[in-house]
């Protein structure tokens, strides 16, 4: 492929961002040795009182917008699709903060927010409580793995698409509080829809003529950084080796999609950082090579999936309400080609 350029460099964590419009209704309170913190997010049920009828949860994580209206939005309509009774199934969509977002709306000083997309990666808070948006998740995942609350649940799917199939794709490489769910019997599932990059466990990187090869640092000397790579990982994901990351990751149930029509190289919203060209032109590339990648690496199989939604461009409603994307969230549907 060819070399990343300047012109086409735009670092991922540039913000761009603007305050959000809403804020999410719901508070999950976090209690950490810095002290208490809240967090926003929406609920399909209250999980503060016992849901035995609830036997799925959904969490849904908005891209760089910190939109979870509509993430939630577009959870409920898949939901419908799925023809699923709403009480069985509990949907959740965090909403991360930026620090730019508390004043506009007039925050509480413990409500937890991150310097511009920075909880993309799993970094610290800013503020009082500098823990780790990944942390967030580990909570969410408490909650659920409480059998006093959630006495039949059986299957929680992590969904995102776009810089939310970013998180939700590093995550399921980090995360640490996923064996509370599965000491308790609950199946955890990860659908990581049409990222602009991928979490890469070596210094390969897709070439020109198929296949992968030591990626030349001379030109991209961060191509490797976490969330691209695993140098300089935060302290959250830290706590590992990467053998040990990658060996806890190919056995997670991951399901990857690509919208067929998601090719545009120059697309808005692509990230076109160097270390994100590093990895292919655009999204359909990037998602082809890396599912390759892990394959490459693999040959003795993966507990992974890589499909093609055909006709589809970067559409995040489209993505998740696709007939694969009901497989993987609700049970119902098909992932055939």
């Amino acid at each position: 492929m060819a070399a990343p350029t300047a012109a086409l460099a735009q670092h991922v964590y540039a913000p761009h961002l603007h305050p959000v419009a809403v804020i999410a209704p719901a508070r999950l309170r976090i209690d950490t040795p810095q002290g208490p913190a809240q967090f926003p997010l929406y609920l399909s049920a209250d999980w503060d009182v016992a849901q035995p009828q609830v036997e799925r949860a959904v969490i849904v994580i908005h891209g760089k917008l910190r939109n979870a209206d509509v993430y939630y939005r577009t959870a409920e309509r898949a939901r419908n699709a799925a023809g699923l009774d709403p009480t069985t199934t509990l949907l959740i969509a965090p909403q991360f903060l930026a620090t730019l977002d508390l004043p506009v709306h007039d925050l509480p000083a413990d409500m937890l927010h991150w310097k511009d997309n920075a909880w993309m990666g799993g970094e610290p808070a800013d503020g009082n409580v500098s823990i780790s948006s990944y942390a967030v998740l580990d909570a969410i995942v408490q909650r659920l793995a409480d059998r006093q609350r959630f006495p039949n649940l059986k299957r929680i799917t992590f969904a995102g698409h776009s810089g939310g199939a970013q998180v939700v794709q590093r995550y399921a490489v980090a995360a640490h509080e996923v064996q509370a769910l599965m000491r308790e019997g609950i199946r955890v599932d990860y659908l990581v829809s049409s990222p602009s990059s991928y979490v890469y466990f070596d210094a390969s990187r897709p070439t020109e003529r198929g296949g992968f090869a030591p990626f030349d640092p001379a030109r991209c000397a961060n191509f490797d950084d976490w969330k691209y790579g695993m140098q300089s990982r935060p302290p959250y994901v830290n706590d590992r080796s990467v053998a040990q990351l990658e060996a806890a990751y190919v056995h997670r149930n991951v399901t990857y999609l690509v919208g067929g029509n998601d090719d545009d190289p120059r697309q808005a919203a692509l990230d076109r950082s160097c270390p994100a060209e590093a990895q292919g032109p655009q999204r359909l590339a990037r998602g082809e090579s890396y599912f390759q990648y892990l394959q490459t690496r693999h040959p003795e199989g993966l507990d992974q999936r890589f499909y093609v939604v055909p006709g589809v461009g970067h559409n995040g409603a489209r993505m998740l309400t696709s007939s694969c994307a009901l497989a993987t969230m609700f049970g119902t549907g098909t992932c055939a080609q």
